[in-house]
């Protein structure tokens, strides 16, 4: 059994790892977040020290760390806003904890090599969730990828569209200097999983990119990729229902890839495969990273025939 500390346990992802925490049958020692409705604990690890401070939390991993080997903190889960997470990671790794974090593991791409020496100075390890990796039906997919374009790229179309209220752009999700932006935001797990599918990234094309939507187009080894992201509800289909506030589609050569469903235990999985030691580390998360950095920090370039359809509104 493993001994857990998070943060950003109030949180909309912090439920997912608190289950994983239990799923796997480890124990969950403390927690922190600035907001104090974490009723959620109760749930899953009543017993479990809380913070509101983040100096509190800090010192009290610390006293851990200086106790018998049994009353350490092993890992540190982090759930906290996106800019954190680079602080976050290395307090894991100044207690002598590993981390498992959100994505994305930083917004900027040259964070990644500070935090690899880290882990080689300290001997402990950062993980990140790239929990559709793991997902059965993408899991079939990659395997027919892998047999199916082996002398041709398959035409991929991703649709993302996510819808948000008011309260996004107020709170740090809607900053692009504590969220990355959109690309990061949203796109950074759909980013990683063209990778993950498709190969290294050939070509970058961006057409549009905003605070509430963005488009490009993606050469990758074996896709072109046209791209669209959104939290605005005006984009989503007409022909969805009016209580449906998403929707998620992937066509490769113009047949839908249904992955729906499916996600109810996807953190648990993760967790299971981080903790036998084949978790999803920073050679796994940089290309992504990378990807989201240079599509934020590209020139726009004109509409063409290989923008995404659902852009040309905004041209």
């Amino acid at each position: 059994m493993y001994n857990f500390a998070i943060t950003g346990v109030g949180g909309y992802v912090a439920p997912r790892h608190l289950k994983a925490i239990k799923d796997t049958n480890n124990e969950l020692l403390a927690a922190v977040d600035p907001h104090d409705s974490v009723g959620i604990l109760d749930r899953y690890f009543p017993n479990a020290s809380f913070f509101t401070e983040f100096e509190r939390f800090d010192r009290h991993l610390e006293k851990l760390r200086r106790k018998a080997a049994n009353e350490h903190v092993h890992f540190l889960s982090i759930c906290s806003p996106n800019h954190l997470h680079d602080a976050h990671i290395r307090l894991a790794l100044r207690i002598g904890a590993n981390a498992i974090c959100e994505k994305p593991l930083v917004i900027n791409p040259w964070n990644l090599d500070a935090l690899e020496e880290l882990e080689a100075e300290t001997n402990s390890s950062i993980y990140t969730v790239l929990q559709l990796r793991v997902h059965p039906a993408l899991i079939r997919l990659k395997k027919n990828v892998q047999t199916k374009y082996k002398d041709h790229k398959a035409k991929v179309k991703l649709t993302y569209i996510t819808s948000r209220g008011l309260w996004y752009n107020y709170s740090w999700k809607g900053n692009n200097e504590k969220s990355g932006g959109i690309a990061v935001n949203i796109g950074i797990h759909l980013f990683d999983l063209l990778i993950w599918l498709f190969g290294g990234v050939e070509n970058n094309i961006v057409h549009l990119y905003g605070n509430d939507n963005a488009a490009g187009f993606l050469e990758l080894s074996k896709a072109d990729v046209q791209w669209f992201l959104s939290i605005d509800k005006k984009d989503l289909p007409p022909d969805i229902s009016s209580e449906e506030k998403t929707f998620r589609s992937i066509e490769v050569d113009g047949e839908e890839v249904n992955f729906s469903s499916g996600f109810t235990d996807l953190h648990t999985l993760v967790y299971e495969e981080t903790l036998a030691g084949k978790g999803f580390g920073i050679k796994e998360a940089r290309p992504s990273i990378k990807l989201v950095h240079d599509i934020r920090t590209v020139k726009i370039s004109p509409y063409s025939d290989f923008t995404h359809p659902s852009a040309f509104k905004y041209k």
